[in-house]
């Protein structure tokens, strides 16, 4: 088939590869996001799944909206049997959804209809999920809500950060979208209705979700850093200044420590919750790089029964 690829992000170039690779289909255009100011200097840098197409001379095309009408031109120009989608960004209007053949063709990173929106692994770790996946459906103009061509599974590992498990979901899905669209071109896959129970919301984790909230137990402290790590990175309050947490674990047989109480010691700084305590391991203080929270502990000196939180 002739394919016009839809993706933005670096977990969306891994399915660009496979579907460039693999010599059945033709990656006749790419569609991403305008360019989009990133580092110190601000300077306007293109997405990496267009730096990724430009490489391989496959053209570009970085619409504002994808409802605008050049680029709805130059779609219909390229005439594509399929559109497949990974982590595009921008909603498709319907005159979009209506040129290819056989629509669009998105992979999400969920077990369908499970975590339907826009942050479905970082929910999965979360929720504490065992098992989450990857789904290729049909786009359709509701969220996330067209039937289903294929799945794959994926163990939700305990120490999983959200970019620990969608690296490997992405990597994992690009085998099952190259497949989904080998499928639809020789007929062998027909698109399944989700089922009507079981459907759950992922919307984006703002910054203000990330907030740690002590008194909760240490699983869900332990489960919620875990999710925000890379973005938006869980934080807490120490002397009225934010502290990103990077990494931290629960210690089941520390149970001496109040709900936010800090305890230092040389080589490790514990924190109390609603259960037992979490040591951390990494942190990040506002305006600094990340460090050991250890070496964190002993810059900032810690007194006897100090919280963080407040």
């Amino acid at each position: 088939m002739k394919l016009v690829f839809a993706g933005t992000p670096e977990v969306a170039v891994p399915a660009l590869d496979a579907l460039i690779a693999s010599g059945r289909h033709e990656v006749a255009a790419v569609v991403t996001r305008p360019d989009a100011p990133a580092g110190r200097g601000r300077h306007l840098v293109a997405s990496p799944v267009a730096q990724r197409a430009e490489e391989a001379g496959i053209e570009v095309l970085k619409p504002a909206k994808p409802r605008d009408e050049d680029f709805l031109a130059r779609l219909r120009e390229i005439a594509p049997d399929c559109c497949p989608v990974v982590a595009y960004g921008a909603l498709l209007p319907r005159v979009a959804l209506d040129v290819p053949a056989h629509g669009w063709v998105n992979l999400h990173f969920s077990l369908l209809p499970a975590w339907r929106g826009a942050a479905p692994v970082q929910h999965a770790v979360l929720a504490g999920d065992e098992v989450t996946g990857a789904s290729t459906f049909q786009i359709e103009e509701g969220l996330d809500s067209g039937p289903v061509y294929g799945v794959i599974t994926e163990d939700v590992r305990p120490t999983d950060t959200s970019g620990d498990l969608l690296t490997r979901l992405a990597f994992a899905g690009a085998g099952l979208l190259a497949a989904t669209m080998d499928g639809i071109e020789d007929g062998s896959l027909k698109a399944v209705p989700q089922p009507t129970d079981g459907i759950t919301q992922a919307p984006k984790i703002q910054v203000e979700d990330a907030h740690v909230d002590w008194k909760a137990p240490a699983l869900r402290v332990d489960r919620l850093v875990r999710a925000c790590t890379p973005a938006p990175g869980a934080w807490t309050l120490f002397r009225g200044e934010r502290l990103k947490l990077i990494q931290a674990h629960p210690v089941p047989d520390r149970t001496d420590l109040a709900a936010g109480e800090l305890a230092a010691g040389k080589n490790n700084v514990f924190v109390g919750t609603g259960s037992y305590a979490v040591e951390l391991l990494w942190v990040q203080p506002q305006g600094k790089k990340p460090m050991r929270a250890a070496d964190w502990a002993r810059g900032v000196r810690i007194a006897a029964g100090e919280r963080v939180g407040v």
